[in-house]
């Protein structure tokens, strides 16, 4: 006997073949294998240096996920049940595919070959563990991902392409503060995708106000109309358990009651969760059936022909009025990615401008042999900050370019922007600096230049004092010597701090000239992609919304060419069609435990 939803997708399918809309068929195909994995596919997402692979260090209790305040997670890292250790990186494919190679590597030494592949520009698609668990005996896989809205949009778009076969997700954010309206618009965005979700509250070891944060965030979630449990956990505490086989310090940590949480809500209650994940799917297919046979009987309802041919020219109308926003986006996309490249490179030039001219301001007076290490990262520190400044402002402009593009199509839809615009690889760092030759001043040629300098003071004395009967070597010829020779040394001592100084600035120019052309080049090649990625998702939308109105046109002129008693019959026949169509809505409501959003269907 087949599961419910199993039934309701099957029969959805088959509506939506019945409607000549093989795409929504083929979508909800794709969606059907997924749900017939017997793995339950669990995605820990969030914000960077919230705790994802710590969290997921201390689920299992192994340090499967790298962790440490210089290592960010790259690629999502699949933790799932093996009868003995093991490790190996995938390369060659997307998720949703079959890779084309597998590697197996030591397991301790995943983290540091995820980051050489990495690292080296390879085509390493994700990281797999194996561990014996009782945890993830069940089928049960955690995917660590990379941090969302990281500095690498790498990160962000291997993310959402877990998202697509996730099961259920661990939204990860820490205690030390309140979730951002970014969390809040990510978990938003999770939800339509997946809607079995659980927020994570992490670090609760190190903030002393997060039972405060704890109801903040409740108080968030209820605003936002997110159905979610909140559970605040603290990994430290639960590895520092596992060590010492404290069960009291284990319950403090909170993972026994997310544990429970994820045996309950996800293990024990996998069929709970696709049922959800397919009524969302079943739910917008079976919107845009219903959307050509409305328009149908809308069209058919009309009394005479006159009615019908009024409803065939407003379809019409609508096609002609589509086809004018979509020459009318194309212009406004090309406009804007074209004032976005332009504004992001005058930013990141001023900014490199004001760079150096507080270089040139440091080594006015400063030595650099006496401070260059700390010059240089401050250097460094100063460049990474104009990066990240001027890429997060790269990203956000490019999210208000869709947005703004989104307006110029004439219906109100949930899709209308795309999940993810990011390019796949950018920002490699540039080479370190070289440091600059710095002269050095030693005892021995301090006493050659101060003999130089002193040659001729006692000279010009000595011939000066000897016309009076002195010596040439006198007191005053060799007080003389002295005083030129001190002279001597002090003006070579401002020479050579002057020639280091000038070689600081050069090198420290050079450096900065290489930064501001690699990284302008990585935002050139991002803006490119992003546009490309937004032409890419917006006509596909535009030809979507371009069938469905030509179907409707369709619809209407049939309409025309029928007579009242063939008018009649189709209209029977468009209203058990969206009768059935109804129907089908409710079984997915039903299935949903009336959690879907009302679509305005009726018959």
């Amino acid at each position: 006997m087949s599961a419910p939803w199993l039934d309701v997708l099957d029969d959805t399918i088959r509506a939506c073949a019945a409607h000549n809309r093989p795409d929504l068929a083929e979508r909800l195909r794709d969606k059907r294998a997924r749900q017939l994995d017997p793995k339950l596919r669990v995605l820990v997402i969030g914000e960077p240096k919230q705790g994802k692979s710590q969290l997921v260090n201390a689920m299992v209790n192994a340090p499967v996920c790298a962790v440490g305040d210089d290592v960010t997670t790259t690629v999502p890292t699949f933790v799932q049940h093996a009868e003995t250790p093991s490790a190996a990186l995938v390369r060659g494919a997307s998720i949703a595919n079959t890779p084309t190679e597998r590697i197996p590597v030591p397991i301790d030494e995943l983290a540091s070959q995820v980051s050489a592949n990495h690292g080296s520009g390879g085509d390493l698609v994700r990281a797999e563990v194996g561990i014996p668990r009782a945890l993830l005996d069940s089928g049960l896989v955690l995917i660590d991902t990379p941090g969302v809205g990281d500095l690498r949009p790498t990160h962000t778009a291997s993310t959402f392409a877990a998202l697509l076969q996730a099961d259920a997700v661990l939204m990860v954010s820490d205690a030390t503060a309140e979730l951002t309206k970014s969390e809040l618009e990510l978990l938003k965005q999770v939800m339509t995708s997946c809607p079995n979700v659980i927020v994570v509250l992490t670090k609760i070891d190190i903030a002393a106000q997060w039972r405060r944060v704890l109801e903040r965030n409740r108080a968030h979630l209820a605003r936002a109309g997110v159905t979610a449990k909140l559970i605040p956990v603290s990994a430290a505490l639960r590895l520092r358990a596992a060590k010492t086989g404290d069960k009291v310090l284990n319950a403090e940590s909170g993972f026994p009651e997310l544990l429970a949480s994820v045996q309950q809500d996800i293990v024990a209650a996998a069929d709970v969760l696709a049922r959800r994940t397919v009524a969302v799917a079943a739910a917008s297919a079976i919107k845009q059936l219903v959307t050509p046979v409305r328009e149908e009987l809308a069209a058919r309802a009309a009394e005479g022909t006159e009615n019908t041919i009024a409803a065939l020219n407003e379809a019409q109308r609508r096609i002609d009025e589509l086809r004018r926003r979509s020459a009318r986006w194309q212009t406004v996309l090309a406009d804007e990615m074209a004032d976005l490249v332009s504004d992001i490179e005058y930013d990141l030039r001023d900014r490199t401008r004001k760079i150096l001219r507080e270089v040139d301001k440091t080594f006015e007076t400063a030595d650099p042999a006496l401070g260059w290490d700390k010059f240089e990262a401050w250097l460094e520190d100063n460049l990474t900050e104009a990066a990240t400044t001027n890429f997060a402002w790269l990203l956000d402009r490019s999210e208000w370019v869709a947005e703004k593009v989104a307006k110029n199509f004439p219906v109100a839809r949930d899709d209308l922007l795309p999940e993810s615009i990011f390019p796949d690889d950018v920002l490699d760092r540039v080479a370190p600096m070289d440091k600059p030759v710095i002269e050095k001043f030693n005892l021995m040629q301090k006493a050659f230049t101060g003999l130089k300098g002193s040659y001729g003071g006692v000279l010009m004395f000595g011939l000066a004092t000897s016309l009076a009967g002195m010596p040439l070597i006198n007191a005053i010829s060799l007080g003389a010597g002295a005083l030129f020779g001190g002279k001597s040394i002090m003006d070579e001592s401002d020479q050579r701090l002057r020639r280091r100084q000038a070689a600081a600035r050069a090198a420290a120019a050079r450096h900065v000239d290489d930064f501001f052309i690699k990284f302008s080049k990585d935002c050139r090649d991002a803006a490119r992609h992003i546009q490309r990625s937004l032409r890419n998702h917006f006509s596909t939308l535009a030809e979507e919304l371009q069938e469905t109105l030509l179907e409707s046109a369709r619809s209407a002129r049939r309409a025309v060419q029928d007579d009242n008693s063939e008018r009649e019959r189709r209209n029977r026949d468009a209203k058990r069609e969206l009768d059935h169509l109804v129907t089908l809505y409710q079984r997915v409501q039903t299935l949903a435990g009336g959690q879907t959003p009302a679509l305005g269907i009726s018959a």
